[in-house]
């Protein structure tokens, strides 16, 4: 088989997997398939079927190869910087259309789409992130933010720089969450205290705390509110209030 010949195949197999998701979506399409495509956005004339085969092995599926850095996914056989920059990239699309989606919806009637977005943007992570979701009067969704990262404690995420944040957003209401990257949704010591501490400081510039989720290993985020510990936080605080 001539050069010619293989690159005419090669095409043409692209060509039956971008109509059969026009045809049919997403959802005709298995894992290998799907990072195929995406590949093939960075290097488009290239048959990327073994490396798709190859990421998906290594980094255990797709949700792995999308979590994956770029140096990572460069150690992989055949990846280099075009085809890890079209990952990279639409992981990065992919995060910042679920936040835009959120905005000015109302926050308690959106819970799926919440949980959908923080684990997207914080299951797989490899490091512990916090992260805010400010709600106006009426609990619809301002904007998210990331405000810390690595591990958290109550020394290291500070009361000062989250109020001044909330602030800046007008927010009148705030959820906070974060991540395990150990996969446990259990909420530690150190956790209880640190909502406890923010629940006090909100207290002070009459926010609501309204809930505290943390993200794991399953498809649902751990809720404080949900478990009844916010309650348990607000029955602790009154005598300070």
């Amino acid at each position: 088989m001539n050069k010619k010949t293989g690159q005419d195949k090669g095409e043409g197999h692209r060509q039956r997997l971008r109509d059969k998701f026009s045809d049919r979506g997403i959802d005709a399409l298995n894992d290998d398939e799907v990072l195929e495509l995406l590949l093939t956005l960075g290097t488009p004339r290239r048959d990327c079927k073994e490396c798709a085969r190859l990421l998906l092995k290594k980094f255990g599926g797709l949700a792995g190869v999308l979590e994956a850095t770029p140096f990572e996914l460069q150690t992989v056989d055949g990846i280099g910087p075009q085809n890890s920059f079209a990952i990279h990239f639409i992981q990065n699309v992919a995060r910042r259309y679920l936040s835009q989606r959120l905005r000015n919806r109302n926050y308690l009637r959106s819970s799926r789409d919440v949980a959908d977005f923080l684990i997207h943007s914080m299951r797989d992570l490899k490091k512990e992130v916090f992260q805010a979701i400010f709600l106006d009067a009426s609990f619809a969704i301002i904007d998210t933010k990331i405000l810390f990262e690595g591990t958290l404690s109550v020394n290291t995420v500070y009361p000062r720089e989250f109020i001044k944040t909330i602030l800046a957003h007008h927010a009148t209401a705030v959820v906070i969450a974060h991540n395990h990257p150990s996969g446990s949704l259990s909420p530690s010591g150190a956790d209880k205290k640190l909502t406890r501490n923010l629940f006090l400081a909100c207290k002070v510039i009459d926010v609501q705390l309204l809930d505290h989720l943390i993200v794991g290993a399953l498809d649902s985020p751990f809720s404080f509110a949900d478990h009844g510990l916010m309650e348990e936080i607000r029955q602790e605080c009154l005598p300070l209030l």
